[in-house]
Order: structure tokens, then C-alpha cells, then sequence
């Protein structure tokens, strides 16, 4: 990290604005994109999908808590899981709190799981969490948006983040938007999954601001540094 140009204060200023440029270009373009993504077409759901949840049995249509807007984050922890998944764990200590703000702008927030809800009730606990998170257990939910695996299907390819490929666990991560008309009507409006759960990482984004960034090329594996937040030294 020293062997990096140093210039005086006045060449600096000059070489940030030229950057500014490109960052201002880049948030045009995202704002773009972002239009975008929310005149894509709807889906109607149709499915009678069940989730359990504290007080009980909830359709998708209660997950809104009454407001026409629902965005569900796919936790990675399976049935048979011990805990949830580290990654998603990172991306869950990013999102807690703020379901809060985003119900001022008709928008509900959920995390759902395959596990029980009892397992689910117990990470929760553990990590000190807040936010709601239901499960889907015995429902078909994960699997219709694709973040959940047979072990036939992992012996080939699956389906997921829109291509074939080879997956290395039997849930994966994901986010699902749905909005919900007056009459009660469900639709699917978007999902993302792998690189497209970046922009939900306020961390990642500020390491993004830092002078080694995100500083994984050297890590065996992508997030080989992550841990839950209860296990650092």
C-alpha cells in the first residue's frame, strides 16, 4: 500500500474533480438503470405459498404488513442447517434497522428461510437481530425463485442468477421484490441474486472508498475473511 504516487495537495485536487466526473456520469447512469429495472413487467402470483412465522400461518400477501410494497432477502439456512449462512449474515448485519425507514416509503422488509422457525427464532437470537424473518418450510417459495437446491440437481447444473450452472450448496442467496394492489392481488416485480446484492452492503461500499478496497485478491476464495460477527477475535 506505500508503494503509491504521492503528489502535492493542488495535483491531487486536480486529479479528483477529473474523477468526480466520471463518479457523477456513473450515478446518471445508475439512476438510468435504476428507471430501468422498475418499468420491467410484473408477474401475477397465483400460488398459495405458506410461511410460519411468530404469530403463526402467513400468506405472501400478509408478509406486506399492509403496505403495497415487500422485499424479501433469501437467507441461506437450510432445514438442516446449524446456523445461517456467514455471507448472508454479513449482508443481514448491513440491513437490520432499517425496516423502520424503508416503511416510510411503502416498503416492507422480510428475510425468508427453508429452516424451521424455531432454528430461524434461534440464529436470530444469537446474532441480535431485529429485522422480521419468517420460514418457508414445506412451501415451494425458495425453489419458485430460485435459491433452493434438490441433491439431484446439484449433481449437474441448476438454475440460478438467470444461467446454468454449477452451485455449491443447496440454498443460495437472493432478494425478490413484489408489490400488491388494493384488492389484495400479489405481483413479482424483480430479483437479484450473487453481484447484483452488492448495492444491499453499506460495508462493502465503504471498504469500496478505502486505500486497499476490498483487499480479497489475495484470499483463497472471495469473503475468506468473513466471519459472523460473534466469532471474530
Amino acid at each position: 500500500m506505500t508503494a503509491h504516487p504521492v503528489v502535492s495537495r493542488q495535483d491531487w485536487l486536480a486529479a479528483r474533480k477529473a474523477l468526480l466526473e466520471r463518479e457523477k456520469a456513473f450515478t446518471r447512469a445508475r439512476d438510468a438503470l435504476s428507471a430501468e429495472r422498475r418499468a420491467l413487467p410484473w408477474v401475477r402470483i397465483d400460488k398459495d405459498y405458506a410461511f410460519a412465522g411468530p404469530a403463526g400461518r402467513l400468506s405472501l400477501g400478509d408478509l406486506f404488513g399492509g403496505r403495497s410494497q415487500l422485499a424479501v432477502y433469501h437467507f441461506m439456512l437450510g432445514p438442516d442447517w446449524n446456523e445461517g449462512c456467514k455471507s448472508c449474515s454479513f449482508w443481514a448485519d448491513n440491513f437490520d434497522g432499517i425496516d423502520v425507514h424503508l416503511a416510510q416509503r411503502d416498503l416492507a422488509l422480510v428475510a425468508v428461510s427453508r429452516a424451521p422457525l424455531a432454528k430461524i427464532d434461534a440464529f436470530k437470537r444469537r446474532m441480535g437481530w431485529t429485522f422480521r424473518w419468517v420460514s418457508s418450510f414445506g412451501s415451494d417459495f425458495n425453489r419458485d425463485f430460485g435459491v433452493s437446491f434438490t441433491p439431484e440437481e446439484l449433481r449437474g447444473e441448476v438454475e440460478y442468477n438467470y444461467a446454468r450452472q454449477t452451485f455449491p450448496a443447496d440454498e443460495a442467496p437472493g432478494m425478490s421484490l413484489f408489490a400488491r394492489d388494493p384488492d389484495g392481488t400479489v405481483f413479482h416485480t424483480y430479483s437479484c441474486y450473487a453481484r447484483g446484492l452488492d448495492m444491499l452492503n453499506g460495508a462493502y461500499h465503504i471498504l469500496d472508498l478505502a486505500p486497499k478496497g476490498r483487499d480479497e485478491g489475495g484470499q483463497p476464495y472471495t469473503m475468506a475473511w468473513l466471519r459472523h460477527h460473534d466469532r471474530y477475535a
